[in-house]
Protein backbone atom coordinates (compact mmCIF):
# COMPACT_ATOMS: atom_id res chain seq x y z
CA UNK A 1 0.00 0.00 0.00
CA UNK A 2 1.20 3.53 -0.76
CA UNK A 3 1.66 5.78 2.28
CA UNK A 4 2.43 9.51 2.24
CA UNK A 5 4.18 10.80 5.36
CA UNK A 6 4.18 14.58 5.64
CA UNK A 7 7.12 15.85 7.65
CA UNK A 8 8.60 12.48 6.75
CA UNK A 9 12.25 13.54 6.98
CA UNK A 10 11.81 14.99 10.45
CA UNK A 11 12.25 13.48 13.89
CA UNK A 12 8.98 11.59 14.36
CA UNK A 13 8.17 11.41 10.65
CA UNK A 14 11.33 9.51 9.78
CA UNK A 15 10.58 6.92 12.46
CA UNK A 16 7.03 6.62 11.07
CA UNK A 17 8.49 6.15 7.59
CA UNK A 18 10.70 3.37 8.97
CA UNK A 19 7.72 1.60 10.56
CA UNK A 20 5.67 1.55 7.36
CA UNK A 21 8.66 0.54 5.27
CA UNK A 22 9.41 -2.40 7.55
CA UNK A 23 5.76 -3.45 7.26
CA UNK A 24 6.20 -3.72 3.50
CA UNK A 25 4.52 -0.51 2.33
CA UNK A 26 5.64 1.99 -0.29
CA UNK A 27 6.53 5.23 1.50
CA UNK A 28 6.72 8.76 0.13
CA UNK A 29 8.06 11.42 2.50
CA UNK A 30 6.87 14.98 1.85
CA UNK A 31 8.97 17.55 3.70
CA UNK A 32 9.97 21.19 3.21
CA UNK A 33 13.30 20.37 4.92
CA UNK A 34 13.04 23.28 7.36
CA UNK A 35 14.13 20.87 10.08
CA UNK A 36 14.07 17.49 8.33
CA UNK A 37 17.18 15.74 7.06
CA UNK A 38 17.66 13.38 4.14
CA UNK A 39 20.00 11.25 6.28
CA UNK A 40 17.10 10.51 8.64
CA UNK A 41 15.44 8.48 5.90
CA UNK A 42 16.00 4.97 4.65
CA UNK A 43 17.17 5.11 1.00
CA UNK A 44 14.05 3.16 0.02
CA UNK A 45 11.85 6.11 1.05
CA UNK A 46 11.17 8.56 -1.78
CA UNK A 47 11.65 12.14 -0.57
CA UNK A 48 9.70 14.98 -2.19
CA UNK A 49 10.73 18.46 -1.03
CA UNK A 50 7.54 20.54 -0.84
CA UNK A 51 5.68 22.68 1.67
CA UNK A 52 2.27 21.32 2.73
CA UNK A 53 0.73 24.74 2.02
CA UNK A 54 1.75 24.68 -1.64
CA UNK A 55 -0.39 23.83 -4.68
CA UNK A 56 2.39 21.39 -5.62
CA UNK A 57 1.80 19.39 -2.42
CA UNK A 58 -1.89 19.07 -3.29
CA UNK A 59 -0.96 18.07 -6.84
CA UNK A 60 1.37 15.38 -5.47
CA UNK A 61 -1.51 13.79 -3.57
CA UNK A 62 -3.73 13.91 -6.64
CA UNK A 63 -1.08 12.33 -8.87
CA UNK A 64 0.28 9.71 -6.44
CA UNK A 65 -3.12 8.83 -4.91
CA UNK A 66 -1.82 7.35 -1.65
CA UNK A 67 -4.23 5.18 0.29
CA UNK A 68 -3.05 6.63 3.62
CA UNK A 69 -1.63 9.97 4.73
CA UNK A 70 0.29 10.22 7.98
CA UNK A 71 0.19 13.95 8.64
CA UNK A 72 3.07 15.03 10.84
CA UNK A 73 4.29 18.22 9.14
CA UNK A 74 3.58 21.15 11.43
CA UNK A 75 4.75 24.24 13.21
CA UNK A 76 5.34 22.49 16.51
CA UNK A 77 7.04 25.03 18.76
CA UNK A 78 4.65 26.21 21.48
CA UNK A 79 6.74 29.29 22.19
CA UNK A 80 6.83 30.32 18.54
CA UNK A 81 3.06 29.89 18.31
CA UNK A 82 2.68 32.39 21.15
CA UNK A 83 5.03 34.83 19.44
CA UNK A 84 3.50 34.42 15.97
CA UNK A 85 -0.02 32.91 16.02
CA UNK A 86 -0.59 33.75 12.36
CA UNK A 87 2.37 31.64 11.24
CA UNK A 88 1.21 28.78 13.44
CA UNK A 89 -2.29 28.86 11.96
CA UNK A 90 -0.97 29.18 8.41
CA UNK A 91 1.09 26.01 8.74
CA UNK A 92 -1.10 23.93 11.03
CA UNK A 93 -4.60 24.85 9.85
CA UNK A 94 -4.33 26.11 6.27
CA UNK A 95 -1.59 23.64 5.45
CA UNK A 96 -3.72 20.79 6.72
CA UNK A 97 -6.77 21.97 4.79
CA UNK A 98 -4.70 22.02 1.62
CA UNK A 99 -3.91 18.35 2.18
CA UNK A 100 -7.44 17.36 3.19
CA UNK A 101 -9.00 18.93 0.11
CA UNK A 102 -6.59 17.00 -2.09
CA UNK A 103 -7.13 13.82 -0.05
CA UNK A 104 -10.91 13.80 -0.37
CA UNK A 105 -10.66 14.48 -4.11
CA UNK A 106 -8.10 11.70 -4.60
CA UNK A 107 -9.75 8.81 -2.81
CA UNK A 108 -7.46 8.72 0.22
CA UNK A 109 -8.87 6.13 2.61
CA UNK A 110 -7.43 7.29 5.93
CA UNK A 111 -5.59 10.19 7.53
CA UNK A 112 -3.48 9.58 10.64
CA UNK A 113 -3.03 12.97 12.25
CA UNK A 114 -0.30 13.85 14.72
CA UNK A 115 -2.22 15.87 17.28
CA UNK A 116 -1.17 16.78 20.81
CA UNK A 117 -2.05 15.48 24.22
CA UNK A 118 0.55 17.71 25.75
CA UNK A 119 -1.18 20.95 24.68
CA UNK A 120 -4.77 20.21 23.69
CA UNK A 121 -6.14 19.72 27.23
CA UNK A 122 -4.63 22.87 28.71
CA UNK A 123 -4.37 23.03 32.48
CA UNK A 124 -5.80 19.65 33.40
CA UNK A 125 -8.53 18.81 35.89
CA UNK A 126 -7.31 15.24 36.36
CA UNK A 127 -3.99 13.45 35.94
CA UNK A 128 -3.50 11.62 33.70
CA UNK A 129 -6.08 13.12 31.33
CA UNK A 130 -8.32 10.78 29.28
CA UNK A 131 -9.62 11.65 25.82
CA UNK A 132 -12.91 12.75 27.41
CA UNK A 133 -11.14 15.59 29.24
CA UNK A 134 -12.27 19.05 28.00
CA UNK A 135 -10.00 20.53 25.35
CA UNK A 136 -9.03 24.05 26.38
CA UNK A 137 -5.53 24.74 25.06
CA UNK A 138 -3.56 27.67 26.43
CA UNK A 139 -1.34 28.19 23.36
CA UNK A 140 -2.07 28.86 19.67
CA UNK A 141 -0.26 25.60 18.89
CA UNK A 142 -2.78 23.67 20.98
CA UNK A 143 -5.63 25.62 19.40
CA UNK A 144 -4.42 24.76 15.88
CA UNK A 145 -4.19 21.06 16.71
CA UNK A 146 -7.69 21.09 18.20
CA UNK A 147 -8.91 22.78 15.01
CA UNK A 148 -7.24 20.05 12.95
CA UNK A 149 -9.20 17.40 14.83
CA UNK A 150 -12.46 19.28 14.26
CA UNK A 151 -11.76 19.52 10.54
CA UNK A 152 -11.08 15.79 10.43
CA UNK A 153 -14.46 15.21 12.05
CA UNK A 154 -16.06 17.36 9.38
CA UNK A 155 -14.33 15.54 6.51
CA UNK A 156 -15.38 12.22 8.05
CA UNK A 157 -19.02 13.31 8.29
CA UNK A 158 -19.15 15.04 4.90
CA UNK A 159 -16.93 12.83 2.72
CA UNK A 160 -16.45 9.58 4.64
CA UNK A 161 -12.71 10.17 5.08
CA UNK A 162 -11.57 7.94 7.92
CA UNK A 163 -9.07 9.27 10.45
CA UNK A 164 -7.26 8.74 13.72
CA UNK A 165 -5.96 11.72 15.70
CA UNK A 166 -3.02 10.57 17.80
CA UNK A 167 -2.69 12.90 20.77
CA UNK A 168 0.99 12.66 21.60
CA UNK A 169 2.51 13.39 24.96
CA UNK A 170 6.01 15.00 24.90
CA UNK A 171 7.90 12.97 22.32
CA UNK A 172 11.68 12.62 22.56
CA UNK A 173 14.41 10.41 21.17
CA UNK A 174 17.06 9.95 18.46
CA UNK A 175 16.91 12.34 15.48
CA UNK A 176 15.12 15.08 17.38
CA UNK A 177 16.39 18.46 16.21
CA UNK A 178 17.50 20.58 19.19
CA UNK A 179 17.40 23.71 17.02
CA UNK A 180 14.33 23.50 14.78
CA UNK A 181 11.90 21.64 17.02
CA UNK A 182 10.65 22.07 20.56
CA UNK A 183 12.27 19.34 22.64
CA UNK A 184 13.90 19.78 26.04
CA UNK A 185 15.44 16.29 25.97
CA UNK A 186 17.21 16.99 22.67
CA UNK A 187 18.41 20.41 23.86
CA UNK A 188 19.76 19.04 27.14
CA UNK A 189 21.32 16.01 25.42
CA UNK A 190 23.19 18.03 22.84
CA UNK A 191 24.53 20.46 25.42
CA UNK A 192 25.52 17.78 27.93
CA UNK A 193 27.38 15.80 25.27
CA UNK A 194 29.22 19.01 24.32
CA UNK A 195 30.02 19.77 27.97
CA UNK A 196 27.93 22.93 27.92
CA UNK A 197 25.67 24.41 30.58
CA UNK A 198 21.91 23.81 30.40
CA UNK A 199 19.12 26.25 31.25
CA UNK A 200 15.82 25.32 32.87
CA UNK A 201 13.05 27.85 32.28
CA UNK A 202 11.13 28.61 35.46
CA UNK A 203 11.62 26.65 38.67
CA UNK A 204 11.80 23.28 36.89
CA UNK A 205 8.79 21.96 38.76
CA UNK A 206 6.67 21.83 35.61
CA UNK A 207 5.88 18.24 34.61
CA UNK A 208 5.55 16.44 31.31
CA UNK A 209 4.70 12.95 30.09
CA UNK A 210 7.74 11.84 28.05
CA UNK A 211 7.17 9.16 25.38
CA UNK A 212 9.86 7.64 23.15
CA UNK A 213 9.80 8.52 19.42
CA UNK A 214 9.94 4.98 17.98
CA UNK A 215 7.06 4.00 20.27
CA UNK A 216 5.03 6.87 18.82
CA UNK A 217 5.90 5.72 15.30
CA UNK A 218 4.56 2.26 16.11
CA UNK A 219 1.26 3.86 17.15
CA UNK A 220 0.95 5.32 13.64
CA UNK A 221 1.26 1.89 12.03
CA UNK A 222 -1.26 0.40 14.45
CA UNK A 223 -3.67 3.28 13.76
CA UNK A 224 -3.44 2.38 10.07
CA UNK A 225 -4.05 -1.31 10.72
CA UNK A 226 -7.01 -0.94 13.09
CA UNK A 227 -10.55 0.25 12.32
CA UNK A 228 -10.78 2.80 15.13
CA UNK A 229 -11.89 6.34 14.19
CA UNK A 230 -11.36 9.32 16.49
CA UNK A 231 -8.84 10.67 18.97
CA UNK A 232 -6.54 8.52 21.09
CA UNK A 233 -3.83 9.48 23.57
CA UNK A 234 -0.28 8.23 23.03
CA UNK A 235 1.73 8.64 26.21
CA UNK A 236 2.98 6.89 29.34
CA UNK A 237 0.71 8.28 32.05
CA UNK A 238 3.80 9.20 34.10
CA UNK A 239 4.68 12.77 35.11
CA UNK A 240 8.34 13.79 35.24
CA UNK A 241 9.38 17.29 36.25
CA UNK A 242 12.13 19.10 34.36
CA UNK A 243 14.50 19.15 37.33
CA UNK A 244 14.23 15.36 37.56
CA UNK A 245 14.63 15.00 33.80
CA UNK A 246 17.83 17.03 33.88
CA UNK A 247 19.18 15.00 36.80
CA UNK A 248 18.53 11.74 34.92
CA UNK A 249 20.19 13.00 31.75
CA UNK A 250 23.15 14.53 33.54
CA UNK A 251 23.68 11.31 35.46
CA UNK A 252 23.53 9.23 32.28
CA UNK A 253 25.95 11.62 30.60
CA UNK A 254 28.36 11.56 33.55
CA UNK A 255 28.04 15.34 33.98
CA UNK A 256 28.25 16.96 37.38
CA UNK A 257 27.29 20.50 36.34
CA UNK A 258 24.10 21.98 37.72
CA UNK A 259 21.53 23.50 35.39
CA UNK A 260 20.94 27.24 35.54
CA UNK A 261 17.43 28.62 35.92
CA UNK A 262 16.00 31.28 33.60
CA UNK A 263 12.64 33.10 33.60
CA UNK A 264 9.65 30.99 32.62
CA UNK A 265 8.18 31.16 29.12
CA UNK A 266 4.62 32.31 28.29
CA UNK A 267 2.16 29.74 26.99
CA UNK A 268 3.64 26.80 28.86
CA UNK A 269 1.49 24.57 31.06
CA UNK A 270 2.43 23.70 34.61
CA UNK A 271 1.52 20.03 34.47
CA UNK A 272 0.77 17.66 31.61
CA UNK A 273 0.16 13.91 31.65
CA UNK A 274 -2.18 11.77 29.55
CA UNK A 275 -3.97 8.46 30.00
CA UNK A 276 -3.20 5.97 27.21
CA UNK A 277 -5.53 3.18 28.32
CA UNK A 278 -7.76 3.70 25.26
CA UNK A 279 -4.73 3.15 23.00
CA UNK A 280 -4.19 -0.24 24.62
CA UNK A 281 -7.84 -1.11 24.08
CA UNK A 282 -8.43 0.07 20.50
CA UNK A 283 -4.95 -0.03 18.97
CA UNK A 284 -3.16 -2.64 21.05
CA UNK A 285 -0.51 -0.02 21.76
CA UNK A 286 1.46 0.69 24.90
CA UNK A 287 4.91 2.21 25.46
CA UNK A 288 7.72 -0.32 25.33
CA UNK A 289 10.71 1.89 26.24
CA UNK A 290 10.95 3.40 29.71
CA UNK A 291 12.31 6.86 30.38
CA UNK A 292 15.74 5.83 31.67
CA UNK A 293 16.37 3.56 28.68
CA UNK A 294 14.98 6.10 26.22
CA UNK A 295 17.23 8.84 27.61
CA UNK A 296 20.24 6.52 27.37
CA UNK A 297 19.50 5.80 23.70
CA UNK A 298 18.97 9.48 23.01
CA UNK A 299 22.29 10.44 24.60
CA UNK A 300 23.99 7.68 22.62
CA UNK A 301 22.58 9.14 19.42
CA UNK A 302 23.79 12.66 20.25
CA UNK A 303 27.23 11.33 21.15
CA UNK A 304 27.35 9.73 17.72
CA UNK A 305 26.30 13.00 16.08
CA UNK A 306 29.05 14.90 17.91
CA UNK A 307 31.61 12.30 16.80
CA UNK A 308 30.28 12.03 13.27
CA UNK A 309 29.52 8.33 13.73
CA UNK A 310 25.78 8.29 14.44
CA UNK A 311 23.74 6.13 12.10
CA UNK A 312 20.53 7.55 10.70
CA UNK A 313 18.59 4.66 12.23
CA UNK A 314 18.86 6.34 15.63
Amino acid sequence: MKVLVTGGAGFIGSHVSDEFLRAGHEVIALDNMSSGKRENLDPKVRLVELDIRSPEAAALIRSERPQVICHLAAQMDVRRSVEDPRFDADANILGMLNLLEAARASGVKKVIFSSTGGAIYGEQDVFPAPESHPTRPVSPYGVSKAAGELYLGYYRAQYGLSYVALRYANVYGPRQNPHGEAGVVAIFSQRLVAGRECAIYGDGGQTRDFVFGPDVARANLLAFEKDYVGAVNIGTGVETDINRLYALLAGAAGADTRAQHAPGKPGEQRRSCIDASLARKVLGWEPSVGLAEGLRRTLEYFRGVSQGTSRAAG
